[in-house]
């Protein structure tokens, strides 16, 4: 990529504006694109399954908890596996500006067509919003990127104010989506994400021109002489999903709904360890490369813990809040989206003090640590909801006890999340390292399978126990994490070391 900013027509550079906090006005485009954009994500989110579990003369679909449960976990998932596709698409095909515009104008054809009152525009819907928002996700964030010369100081602030618009969007969708859902009912609901994703075309098409032609290119576009290879591993990934689907068919005894989530959730499974044993047998990979790889594993198990917990925000979190919980506060009913607002607006208020506390400490611990406080905390936040829930037995537990669960995870995150994907790119291989935000999302897609397999399998558990057992072997996860951590730091240092490199956050 070259190293000068991107130019505008009239000569001036990209780079130099100042227009948006100081940034490129593209900056602003694509900031409120985002913003839009995950606000009709987080809405629908907010109330999907409430639609989908509600009883039928209520306008829902009428689908046990559990079931429910599982299809919203492996419809997350799905987002995050086809989140790679997206990538690839972008970086060999269609580049990552089309890639955002198409995956939006999908989303918005799912959105609409979940607001129609029928049960076959609904999965179609949810199939349309999954596509589109895999081929947006991951490109919108690599636009941003292209905005700025390699060097320029702004970099990072400016995908901290990107970051705030993903949170502004994120805060408020619940509040006005759960409470139109109330007021005038679940396809209602949807239709306010369907103007959501709208505006955020809207802004994307108008905004063009201050992007200065990022995302126009295709990186690395396919050669004729590829496409017979491409073709054959599109063929052999088929064929696996095929034989899936028939594992799938066996293990649950029929060829219905059942069988196509668990397909996904095997999917979302097994593709990681595809990844990593492709990563770790390539003869592009190094010998200096391979210990890296291998410290990496005990990160990744983390990170999958971590979001199969804060994933089920949309899931079992969603359940409690409508069933378990006393939404009464100050003589209103709050939603049961209300909650999912938690998460956002505890990030606005405490991520400063995190990027403080880390300034503070010169970055320390380091980052396996880092992982293992993180997944903790997620852990203790499922053991403090099941002691609320032992103690309330079979009446309402307080609207607090969600907060502290929702504000506990936020912790855990902002040790896990802001570093996560910092350690992805640096301890991947340098022939796959193009391919690390595929690897990261792939972490989030095989929590959520995790979730949509445990709720199948714990039908008829107790709140205290599912909640308890679930913080049991995730803090038990986390202590081997902190366990092993020297021995990742050890790895990390002889690959550094046998590069002639200083150790990152050592």
């Amino acid at each position: 990529m070259s190293q000068s900013a991107p130019s505008s027509s009239d000569g001036t550079a990209a780079g130099s504006e100042r227009q948006f906090f100081g940034h490129p006005r593209g900056l602003m485009t694509l900031f409120t694109t985002e913003l839009w954009e995950r606000f009709s994500y987080y809405g629908m989110r907010a109330i999907l399954l409430l639609y989908i579990t509600g009883a039928v003369v209520d306008g829902g679909l009428g689908y046990g908890d559990a079931t429910g449960e599982a299809i919203v976990a492996v419809y997350g998932s799905a987002v995050y596996l086809l989140s790679v596709v997206g990538g690839w698409l972008a970086d060999r095909v269609v580049g990552a500006r089309r890639s955002v515009l198409y995956g939006g104008i999908v989303i918005a054809a799912g959105h609409v067509s979940l607001a129609i009152p029928l049960e076959a525009c609904t999965w179609l819907g949810l199939v349309l919003v999954a596509l589109g928002t895999g081929l947006l996700k991951p490109n919108v964030s690599a636009m941003v990127g292209e905005l700025y010369d390699r060097d320029d100081p702004r970099r990072e602030s400016g995908f901290s104010l990107f970051y705030m618009g993903i949170n502004i969007g994120s805060l408020t969708a619940p509040l006005v989506v759960g409470s139109v859902q109330r007021a005038w009912g679940f396809h209602a609901g949807f239709s306010v994400a369907a103007v959501g994703m709208g505006v955020a075309l809207v802004f994307f098409v108008l905004g063009r021109r201050y992007l200065h032609g990022a995302g126009d290119t295709v990186p690395n576009p396919v050669r004729p002489e590829e496409r017979a290879a491409i073709v054959r591993i599109v063929a052999l990934v088929l064929a696996a999903v095929a034989v899936l689907y028939l594992v799938a068919v066996a293990v649950s005894g029929s060829w219905g709904g059942g069988a196509f989530v668990d397909t996904l959730s095997y999917v979302a499974l097994v593709t990681p360890v595809v990844y990593f044993v492709v990563m770790y047998r390539s003869p592009k990979v190094t010998d200096a490369e391979r210990p890296r790889l291998l410290a990496y594993i005990p990160l990744f198990v983390a990170a999958m813990l971590f979001w199969m917990i804060f994933e089920q925000a949309a899931t079992t979190l969603t359940t409690f809040a409508d069933d378990r919980t006393d939404r009464s506060v100050l003589g209103m009913e709050l939603s049961p989206a209300f909650f999912q607002s938690i998460n956002p607006a505890s990030i606005i208020l405490l991520a400063p003090v995190f990027a403080w506390l880390w300034r503070r400490t010169n970055g320390r611990p380091p980052t396996p640590y880092k992982f293992a406080m993180g997944l903790a905390l997620a852990a203790l936040s499922f053991l403090f909801l099941a002691g609320a829930s032992a103690v309330v037995g079979e009446g309402l537990a307080p609207a607090w006890v969600l907060v502290v669960v929702y504000v506990v995870q936020t912790l855990g995150e902002l040790c896990l999340s802001p570093v996560g994907l910092a350690a992805t790119t640096l301890l991947a291989p340098r022939a796959f390292r193009g391919q690390a935000m595929a690897l990261w999302f792939l972490a989030n897609a095989s929590g959520q399978a995790i979730t949509a397999q445990v709720v199948q399998a714990t039908t008829g558990v107790s709140d205290t126990a599912y909640f308890g057992w679930t913080g049991v072997v995730a803090l038990v996860v986390a202590g081997l994490v902190w366990a092993v951590s020297p021995w990742v730091m050890r790895h990390i240092r002889s690959a550094d070391e046998a590069e002639g490199v200083r150790t990152a956050g050592a």
